[in-house]
């Protein structure tokens, strides 16, 4: 039995982020990146053509890898948020575990575009109470999504449309990877989405739309 002490001393942690506004026409599209390099300078060629901004939550080793690509990204003003170090289960970590593994990402983010990312997305979506109090004091806002393109699983980019297409919301947040099936249904999501009159938003701009539209 846990006693009224030990639950008053334990820390309150913010709840991830699912989605913005549902009052605001706006969606954001994200990336998590890990993998896939070869599609990364397509996927970026096709958001400056549209004019829009994507949030890239970007992986520690893989900034190491290909640091030029993390700096065009940045150049190219889309938001850069963080997706750990190593892709580990965080589930599996310590809280002090789960903050080294987001500080090694930290430096390596920082030192190659001048700024510390603003938020985090957990591997595998993973969002137990170690990993959100890790990334609150470590300074972060844990993003999740709202509309899963599960574009991993290389479906055709039809598929990968209709996903976000079909299922678009209000403050719709998207997780996608950088594969070929999601490069070639990039341009008919924007569109589509466009058409259907949804703003694209950086996930950093959809939480201040929905904080000024709050206040």
């Amino acid at each position: 039995m846990i006693s009224l002490a030990s639950k008053k001393d334990a820390p309150v942690v913010s709840e991830p982020v699912y989605q913005g506004s549902k009052d605001i026409k706006a969606m954001a599209l994200t990336c998590n990146i890990f993998w896939g390099e070869e599609y990364v300078g397509s996927m970026l060629k096709i958001l400056e053509e549209k004019n829009v901004k994507m949030t890239f939550f970007i992986g520690g080793t893989w900034a190491e890898k290909f640091p030029e690509l993390v700096k065009k990204i940045y150049l190219q003003g889309h938001e850069i948020g963080s997706h750990g170090y190593s892709h580990p289960h965080p589930d599996h970590l310590s809280r002090e575990a789960n903050k080294r593994d987001i500080a090694r990402a930290e430096k390596i983010i920082r030192d190659l575009t001048g700024e510390k990312p603003a938020l985090y997305a957990p591997p595998y979506g993973e969002r137990g109470p170690a990993v959100l109090q890790a990334a609150e004091e470590m300074g972060y806002q844990t993003i999740l999504w709202s509309i899963d393109t599960i574009d991993w699983q290389r479906p055709s980019p039809d598929v990968v449309r209709d996903r976000v297409i079909n299922k678009a919301h209000n403050g719709g947040i998207v997780l996608m990877h950088p594969t070929a099936p999601t490069v070639q249904a990039l341009p008919a999501i924007i569109d589509g989405l466009r058409d259907q009159g949804y703003e694209l938003v950086t996930v950093g701009n959809m939480l201040r739309q929905q904080s000024n539209h709050k206040n």
